[in-house]
């Protein structure tokens, strides 16, 4: 299964996605909200995504972006016994749109509200992660792991990406950030940041908007690669949760660090 789904990303990939990156006319870019776009390439990915993957399992369901803006209904379905699929058809839209990278594609297989397994492509760097529970996470077919070790909150790279932060909880950890080594607003892209993190790109990332299609493929890869995704209280992640802000890092100890440089009363403010 891991190699069936990972040969149809590539193939959508490249047939229905890549075709249009910088071919985009104005009538084929529209918006969803202010700032939030939607291309032909998201909407046909995600159907040619939906129609490979219910073949390949048979009464599967699909949850994906699209499907839910146009019905958010769709999103219920996570909760559902049995096989879910949650797909980003291309994660990184606005990038994708303006002509600039990176942008990806994204699936996830959730099973009785479990992660069980997740493809991350890159598109234009033809780069594939990929993990599956209890097996690990891989790069183009070499394991990945997490650094193990905490080398401190001022020597750490990461994300904070608070565009949708509320202002509170910006003012606070945009305040205390200058006690990490170096961070940054991150590349509007959260299939590019959570394989970072299994790298050793990066050793963490924050998020607020918690959309299941940004979040549950590479949270399950994070993780498989030996590292931590917690909301902001702590609470583990997961695909039908729906609390907001999320804590991701390479471990436990770096988890730690990051949150009580951010938090060092240990509370976050009071609507995460």
């Amino acid at each position: 299964m891991l190699d069936q789904v990972a040969e149809l990303v590539r193939e959508v990939a490249h047939t229905v996605v890549l075709p249009r990156f910088k071919h985009l006319s104005a009538d084929e870019v529209h918006q969803k909200s202010p700032g939030d776009l939607v291309t032909i390439a998201d909407q046909e990915s995600e159907k040619a995504l939906t129609r490979g993957l219910t073949a390949l399992l048979p009464g599967s369901v699909v949850v994906g972006e699209e499907g839910v803006a146009a019905d958010p209904r769709v999103q219920d379905r996570l909760g559902d016994s049995g096989a879910v699929w949650v797909v980003d058809p291309v994660d990184g839209t606005n990038n994708f749109a303006q002509g600039r990278t990176p942008f990806c594609v994204m699936v996830a297989l959730v099973r009785d509200g479990e992660t069980t397994a997740a493809w991350i492509l890159d598109v234009v760097a033809d780069r594939l992660t990929v993990a599956e529970t209890g097996s690990g996470a891989y790069r183009d077919g070499v394991r990945v792991k997490t650094r193990t070790d905490d080398p401190g909150a001022t020597a750490l790279t990461g994300v904070i990406a608070h565009r949708y932060f509320p202002d509170d909880l910006r003012a606070q950890v945009l305040a205390q950030a200058a006690g990490l080594g170096n961070h940054h607003i991150g590349r509007h892209c959260a299939g590019y940041e959570y394989p970072a993190v299994a790298t050793d790109e990066q050793q963490f990332a924050m998020f607020w908007r918690i959309l299941p299609w940004d979040h549950v493929p590479g949270s399950l890869i994070v993780r498989e690669a030996g590292g931590v995704v917690r909301h902001l209280d702590g609470a583990e992640y997961r695909p039908v949760g729906h609390k907001r802000g999320l804590l991701v890092a390479a471990n436990e100890d770096i988890w730690t660090s990051v949150h009580s440089t951010l938090f060092p009363d240990g509370r976050p403010p009071a609507h995460t």
